[in-house]
């Protein structure tokens, strides 16, 4: 008894030292924590949810729970620049996409943007349950693959922007990216934003030096949103929406190389 219990006590140590030695280890096991943890946190307060379906509001609780998951993760996230955010009107709010973990950058700018709504790819529409806690706090599922049916959609939603002063957020680049350069933008939310009259709020979030996908790499870090001054569409048309989408592009990736630049500075990166 005494030998089975020493080896058992063997083995923790030794898993114990793999789990802070092995990056991938941490990798994999931080990641799944992380995803089964936003699973839960968005299907759990479904029953209430039902109550007010496609209410932003449904999503309060769900984002509450996603920070608290990423502070435990050892995730810290500091957000710049609220006062650029204007409540009293509509906008298409743009943010940069680096990794599964920007669910924690939604959970902590929803609260304080105001009537918000996210665009997200079709694919997501099937992953049940999940995709019904989505669609209960209002997110326009599109179909990426069909250029026009995408288009349509999310030119609905203009009528939301001037009507109901909703803010719509969309990842622009439309996949994730950790690089030191922001990926081309999509067109549509400039669409959006032109239709509507409405104003563009970049949103830029420092670069991620304490998570690499491909090194797997996942450790302890701090990362900053910055909430930059809106840019205004008014008396623009479709024939300024390359100018527009240029304009607003060099204005974030600007801002995402000088605030990156900023936190790796000011902090030092740590792993488990």
């Amino acid at each position: 008894m005494a030998c089975s219990l020493s080896e058992l006590i063997g083995l923790a140590i030794v898993a114990l030292l793999l789990f802070s030695m092995s990056n991938r280890v941490q990798y994999y096991s931080k990641m799944f924590i992380f995803v089964i943890s936003a699973l839960v946190a968005a299907v759990f307060p479904i029953p209430i949810m039902l109550h007010r379906p496609k209410d932003w509001r449904n999503a309060l609780i769900p984002a509450w729970c996603i920070v608290k998951v990423g502070e435990f993760l050892g995730l810290t996230f500091e957000i710049q620049g609220i006062e650029n955010i204007n409540q009293n009107e509509g906008s298409v709010v743009l943010v940069n996409h680096q990794s599964a973990i920007d669910l924690i950058v939604l959970g902590k700018v929803w609260p304080i943007i105001g009537r918000p709504t996210q665009i997200a790819k079709k694919e997501l529409f099937y992953l049940m349950p999940f995709s019904l806690a989505c669609y209960l706090w209002g997110t326009i599922f599109i179909n990426r693959q069909n250029h026009k049916s995408a288009l349509d959609t999310i030119n609905k939603q203009s009528k939301a922007v001037s009507e109901r002063k909703s803010n719509i957020l969309f990842f622009p680049e439309g996949t994730r990216n950790q690089s030191e350069t922001l990926l081309p933008f999509k067109k549509g939310p400039f669409h959006v934003a032109i239709q509507s009259q409405c104003v563009v709020q970049p949103i830029v979030v420092s670069r991620y030096t304490h998570l690499d996908s491909k090194r797997k790499i996942f450790g302890r870090g701090k990362a900053v949103i910055k909430i930059l001054p809106a840019v205004k569409t008014e008396g623009l048309d479709k024939s300024n929406i390359d100018s527009l989408l240029t304009n607003v592009q060099n204005i974030m990736q600007e801002n995402f190389e000088k605030l990156s630049d900023e936190v790796a500075a000011s902090s030092n990166m740590k792993y488990f």
